[in-house]
């Protein structure tokens, strides 16, 4: 009798195991795909900025400066996003959002390239991609959130200790590379 009462202790521990991991498992797909469907935008993204560049450059008096910013900031999301370093990704974010705002704000200075079919459609797109970008970055940080306190939660921290569940870092902007862009302070040059 004893023994069969050990026997059931025993199975309804390992099926509680068995439940737990299959939920870290499943949590940290659900990470993976959330940073997929940003990774994606930020590769479209990726695109369209340096088609937005080019079409500026068509332009000979255009500001270099805010070209240049732009494309460095662009390189920086796009070396932080294939490292999949959140940390540097977050502020290669802001400065890239600072430069595209600049970008946007010495665009008013050329009437010509304000009304190029070709940059309007690049500018709506950019922004189409910088919202949903936002939206999936919301997503992404909540399932982020959500495996980071199933792997510390009594007792399924037990689980995800042995079988390597790990933390994962949220995607984060600075104070400093959210706030808007000061334009009175650009055009005081």
């Amino acid at each position: 009798m004893g023994f069969t009462i050990l026997l059931g202790v025993l199975a309804a521990i390992a099926i509680y195991a068995v439940i737990v991991y299959n939920n870290l498992v499943r949590f940290k797909h659900h990470v993976s795909k959330a940073w997929s469907n940003i990774d994606v935008l930020l590769k479209q993204r990726h695109d369209e900025i340096g088609k937005l560049v080019e079409t500026c450059k068509q332009y000979a008096n255009f500001e270099q400066k805010t070209l240049l910013q732009v494309v460095e900031a662009r390189a920086a999301v796009a070396s932080a996003r294939e490292a999949g370093d959140m940390g540097a990704l977050g502020a290669a974010e802001g400065a890239l959002r600072l430069g595209l705002g600049n970008l946007f704000a010495v665009a008013e200075a050329y009437p010509e390239l304000r009304t190029s079919e070709t940059f309007r459609h690049l500018q709506d797109r950019i922004s189409g991609l910088e919202n949903t970008i936002a939206d999936r970055r919301s997503v992404y940080n909540e399932a982020v959130n959500i495996n980071n306190i199933k792997i510390e939660q009594f007792p399924d921290v037990f689980i995800a200790r042995f079988f390597a569940f790990g933390r994962r870092e949220l995607l984060e902007f600075d104070e400093a590379e959210t706030r808007d862009v000061n334009l009175k302070a650009m055009f005081d040059d």
